[in-house]
C-alpha cells in the first residue's frame, strides 16, 4: 500500500426528509444563492423542500446550469454573485450542477481570469462556501474536491481540483430518485461503477481494505442497479445505489492505491466533441481500455474476474476475456449502449479525439502512463 493522507470534511445528511435538516448547516447570516439546472426541481417537490429549509435565510436563485456545465453559464452566476453580494452557494442537482457550482465558488473570489483555473491550473486561494442537495446520484461530486467544466466556444472540457471547493455538507435523500427519468438512472449506475474501476483496476499493491471496499461497491451496483428499473423498486434499493455512488469517489477507496483515469480522459473529449453523456462515454471506452491494457492490468483483471464476476481463472486468458465481456454486458443490461456507432458517431472519431487529447497534453494516460496517442487511437477505433 502506498503512503497517503485521507481527510473528507463533507458532512453527509443521509436519508428521507433530510433536506429540511440542512438549515442548521448553513450560517444564519449567510446570503445564499441556490443554483440548479433546468427546473425539474420545481415539479418534483425538491424546490419546495429547499425553500422551506431556507425560510429563515436570505436567499436567491440562479438556474440554467447545463449537463456538462459551461464556463459561459457559470460566469453569468459569478456576475450575479458579485452584483448581489451572495456569500454562500447551495447546489441543488446532480454532478453537473455541483461541478458548475464548485467552479462558480472559486471564480467568484478569483483575482484574475477565471478560465485560468481550468486552462492553466491557476491556484485557488479562496472560494465561497458550498453546500449540496443531491438530486441525481452518479458522479460523487457532492463529497469531493473535483470538478469538470466545459467551454462551449472552444470544445474544451477540463477538470480542476481544490480543497477550497469541497462541499461543507451534502444532503442525500434517496427518495429524490423516484422522479428521475430512466436515462439518468442508467447514468447513475454506470458512472460510479467506472469510478470504482478507475481506482481498483490498476495493479496489485496489497491494499486489501481498499480492494474489498471497491469490490463491495461494484457488487452492490451490479446487484441493486438493475432493480431501479423494476416496478417494485423501493427505498432500500435507491439508498444502496445512492450511497454507493457517493462512496465511489469520496477519496476512501482511492487512498494508498495507484489510479488510472485514462477512460475518463478519453471520455471527456468524446463529450466535448459529440455531446454524449459522461456515463455513455465511459460505458463505450472502458471495455476497450480493459482489452488494450490487459497485460499491464493482468493481476487485477484476474482478481476482478474471480472476486467480482465469479469466474474460474484457471485459464487466465479466457477469464480476462469473459470478465471484459461481462462488464460490457452489465452496461447493456441496464439499457446503456456501448458503441460509438450506437450514438451516430462515425469512423473519423478516432482522429478527432486523438487531436483533442494531444491539444490538452493527454499523451500518456493510465496508472503507468503507458497509454500513448497510438494506444488511445486503437482504443477509439475499437469503440466504433
Amino acid at each position: 500500500m502506498l503512503n497517503f493522507s485521507f481527510h473528507n470534511p463533507t458532512q453527509i445528511l443521509f436519508g428521507e426528509g433530510q433536506i429540511g435538516a440542512m438549515s442548521d448547516s448553513i450560517p444564519a447570516d449567510a446570503k445564499v444563492l441556490v443554483i440548479y439546472g433546468g427546473g425539474s426541481i420545481k415539479s418534483n417537490g425538491i424546490y419546495q423542500q429547499v425553500s422551506e429549509a431556507l425560510a429563515n435565510h436570505n436567499w436567491g436563485e440562479f438556474s440554467g446550469i447545463e449537463p456538462n456545465p459551461s464556463y459561459q453559464t457559470c460566469m453569468q452566476a459569478v456576475e450575479l454573485i458579485r452584483q448581489e453580494g451572495y456569500t454562500y452557494l447551495l447546489a441543488v442537482g446532480g454532478g453537473s450542477v455541483i461541478d458548475g457550482s464548485k467552479f462558480i465558488a472559486a471564480a467568484a473570489e478569483f483575482d484574475g481570469e477565471p478560465w485560468d483555473i481550468l486552462a492553466k491550473g491557476a491556484e485557488i486561494k479562496s472560494a465561497l462556501d458550498l453546500g449540496v442537495v443531491l438530486t441525481l446520484p452518479a458522479t460523487g461530486s457532492e463529497s469531493n474536491s473535483f470538478s469538470v467544466v466545459s467551454n462551449k466556444e472552444t470544445n474544451d472540457k477540463l477538470p480542476f481540483a481544490s480543497p477550497k471547493v469541497q462541499p461543507k455538507f451534502a444532503v442525500l435523500d434517496p427518495q429524490v430518485m423516484a422522479s428521475l427519468p430512466e436515462r439518468q438512472l442508467i447514468n447513475g449506475v454506470v458512472d460510479p461503477f467506472v469510478h470504482v474501476m478507475e481506482q481498483y483496476l490498476t495493479y496489485p499493491i496489497d491494499a486489501k481494505v481498499q480492494d474489498r471496499f471497491a469490490e463491495g461497491l461494484l457488487l452492490t451496483l451490479m446487484e441493486e442497479g438493475p432493480k431501479l428499473f423494476s416496478e417494485q423498486v423501493d427505498y432500500k434499493v435507491r439508498a444502496n445505489v445512492m450511497w454507493s455512488a457517493t462512496m465511489a469517489l469520496n477519496g476512501l477507496i482511492g487512498s494508498g492505491v495507484p489510479q488510472d483515469w485514462g477512460t475518463h480522459m478519453i471520455g471527456h473529449e468524446l463529450t466535448a466533441v459529440y455531446g454524449l453523456d459522461h456515463a455513455q462515454t465511459l460505458a463505450v471506452v472502458l471495455p476497450r481500455m480493459m482489452h488494450e491494457q490487459r497485460d499491464a492490468k493482468r493481476g487485477k483483471l484476474l482478481q476482478y474476474a474471480e472476486r467480482v464476476m465469479g469466474l474460474d481463472i484457471s485459464d487466465e486468458e479466457q477469464a480476462i476475456d469473459l470478465a471484459i465481456e461481462k462488464t460490457e454486458a452489465f452496461f447493456q443490461s441496464l439499457g446503456m449502449k456501448t458503441r460509438l456507432s450506437d450514438y451516430g458517431v462515425g469512423a473519423d472519431a478516432a482522429d478527432k479525439i486523438v487531436a483533442q487529447l494531444e491539444r490538452h497534453g493527454m499523451v500518456a494516460l493510465g496508472e503507468h502512463q503507458q497509454v500513448d496517442l497510438a494506444k488511445s487511437r486503437a482504443i477509439l477505433a475499437a469503440c466504433l
